[in-house]
């Protein structure tokens, strides 16, 4: 069966080759074409086409190409499932769905530069994802470590070190500088993904990492925590409105503010400013 999209691919357009290949129809022929001549094409050498839109074989809402594969061809391999959350992130520029994702996306824009050939790029990526596969079917649970005693360093820190009672956990540098901007533009739209560029830390990696140091809250928790405490702080201190109060604490508008306020405090914002010291 031939299948056919458009050239110059990176992450779906290697990814579902790959899937056709080793789980639809091995003897599947790839076909790349400039975009503008995929639907002609696809009528003329009676191929699929697939990732453009308009078409079966796509992105639907959040899922890519690869996920619909697996959905239509009913593929319920775990490692297959685990694959397609990292293609997705990759995908779709969501790398906090997969620690793996931003790896995938600059191994993939790496072999798109060095290798300007599209079937020649398909070859190299199917290595690619033939050692991915390996790994999320046989070795996620490895670690990696260069020698022996090192896993026993680790055994001995995990179980000892990393217990002992009154060790106090030792803030990151970022985690203190991350605090001074989040205080510092509690009233603005924080994005951790902008915010990660500024730390340049990877947006997975702090995604991952923020509840650690941010009382277990997540990133989208924590600045509605700090936006209620200075919403709190200005009702008792200041004669501003609610209004006002709402616009100078980052909140969309009035009703976003009221309704975050009470999920936080048990009471509406206009309850809570005539008796402050009641929660």
């Amino acid at each position: 069966m031939k299948w056919i999209t458009r050239e110059r691919p990176k992450i779906d357009r290697l990814a579902c080759p790959w899937l056709i290949k080793r789980f639809i129809d091995k003897d599947a022929e790839i076909i790349y074409v400039p975009f503008d001549q995929v639907t002609e094409k696809a009528k003329q050498l009676n191929a699929t086409p697939f990732d453009i839109p308009g078409v079966e074989f796509t992105h639907y809402g959040d899922y890519c190409t690869f996920d619909y594969f697996v959905q239509k061809y009913q593929i319920e391999d775990p490692a297959i499932r685990t694959l397609a959350v990292i293609v997705r992130g990759a995908d779709t520029d969501h790398h906090e769905l997969a620690a793996q994702s931003s790896g995938l996306w600059a191994i993939s824009a790496g072999l798109a530069f060095n290798y300007p050939d599209d079937q020649d790029l398909l070859e190299k990526g199917m290595i690619i994802y033939d050692g991915l596969y390996s790994w999320a079917k046989h070795l996620q649970k490895e670690k990696h470590t260069q020698q022996p005693f090192e896993n026993l360093l680790l055994n001995v820190f995990n179980t000892y070190l990393r217990s002992t009672p009154g060790t106090k956990k030792r803030t990151p540098a970022w985690a203190k500088e991350l605090k001074e901007i989040i205080q510092d533009h509690i009233d603005t739209n924080l994005s951790l993904k902008e915010i990660s560029k500024g730390l340049e830390i990877s947006p997975s990696y702090l995604s991952r990492e923020f509840s650690k140091y941010f009382e277990d809250l997540s990133f989208g928790e924590y600045i509605r925590k700090q936006r209620i405490e200075k919403a709190i702080t200005l009702m008792q201190t200041s004669t501003y409105s609610l209004t006002e109060i709402a616009y100078l604490t980052g909140f969309s508008d009035q009703s976003h503010f009221t309704r975050i306020f009470k999920k936080h405090t048990g009471k509406n914002p206009s309850d809570y400013r005539k008796k402050p010291g009641k929660k």
